[in-house]
C-alpha cells in the first residue's frame, strides 16, 4: 500500500500517472496547498520542504519499516525501482531516462513554474519577468521537441521521464506556448493524453480539487508569502 500525499499540481500529477500505469494499491491524502495544509506538522515529518507530493510505502522491498519519500523525481525513481517498470535496466536507456527526469526537475518545472507565477498569479505584472520565463519555457519546449524528432517517447520507451514532463506541458496555453510550433512535442503530448492511465489520473484530480488553489489573499499567502520563519527548529 502506498499513501500518496497529493494536490492537483503538475508535480502531483506525475505520481498519479505512475500509480495508475502500474496498478499499485494506493490511497490519496489530499493536501490543500491553498489552505496551508502543507505546513501541518504531520505532513512535515514526511515532506520537510513543505511541498507535495510525498509518499509513504508500507511495503518496501527490504521488508522493513515503512519508507517515506519526498520530491517528485525521487518518488518516480523509487517507484520505478520498486516495481521494475518505466526505468530500463539497460545502462544507456537508464542513463538517458534519468538525464531527462533531472532535466525536468532542474529546468522545465522551475522555469514553467516561474512562468505561471509571473503571468498568472503575481499581483504586479512585470513585463521583464514575464518575457524572461515565457522565452525560457519556449526554449525548453524546443529542446524537448528536438529530442522527440525521431522517437515516440523521450528515452525511446514510455518512462518516468515522460511522466515527469507531461504534466508541465498540460498548461501550455497558460505558459504562452502554442504546441503547433513544436510538432514532435505535440504528437508526443497527444500520445500520452490518450493513454487510459493518464485519463484516469486526471479524472481523479477533478474529483479532488473543484476550485482554483489560488483564490484569495489567504491562499496567496500560503503559496507565495513564506520565508524561513515557517521552519520550526
Amino acid at each position: 500500500m502506498i499513501d500518496l500525499y497529493y494536490w492537483t499540481t503538475p508535480n502531483g500529477h506525475k505520481i498519479t500517472l505512475f500509480l495508475e500505469e502500474t496498478g499499485l494499491d494506493y490511497t490519496i491524502h489530499p493536501i490543500n496547498i491553498g489552505k496551508g495544509e502543507q505546513f501541518d506538522p504531520d505532513f512535515l515529518r514526511i515532506a520537510p520542504n513543505n511541498r507535495i507530493p510525498a509518499i509513504v510505502d508500507h511495503s518496501p522491498q527490504d521488508g522493513g519499516a515503512a519508507i517515506s519519500v519526498f520530491e517528485s523525481g525521487a518518488i518516480l525513481q523509487y517507484l520505478a525501482e520498486k516495481t521494475g517498470q518505466f526505468l530500463s535496466t539497460d545502462l544507456r536507456k537508464r542513463v538517458q531516462t534519468l538525464e531527462w527526469l533531472n532535466w525536468q526537475m532542474g529546468g522545465l518545472g522551475p522555469m514553467a513554474g516561474q512562468n505561471h507565477h509571473f503571468t498568472i498569479y503575481a499581483p504586479e505584472k512585470i513585463e521583464y519577468a514575464q518575457q524572461r520565463y515565457i522565452k525560457e519555457t519556449n526554449r525548453l519546449y524546443g529542446v524537448l521537441n528536438k529530442q522527440l524528432a525521431d522517437r515516440d517517447f523521450i528515452a525511446g520507451e514510455y518512462s518516468i521521464a515522460d511522466m515527469a514532463c507531461y504534466p508541465w506541458i498540460v498548461p501550455h496555453a497558460n505558459q504562452g506556448q502554442d504546441l503547433n510550433d513544436f510538432p514532435h512535442l505535440k504528437a508526443w503530448f497527444e500520445r500520452i493524453a490518450a493513454r487510459p492511465a493518464t485519463q484516469r489520473a486526471y479524472e481523479k484530480a477533478k474529483a479532488i480539487n473543484t476550485q482554483p488553489s489560488v483564490s484569495d489573499d489567504e491562499s496567496r499567502k500560503h503559496l507565495f508569502g513564506q520565508d524561513a520563519s515557517i521552519i520550526k527548529k
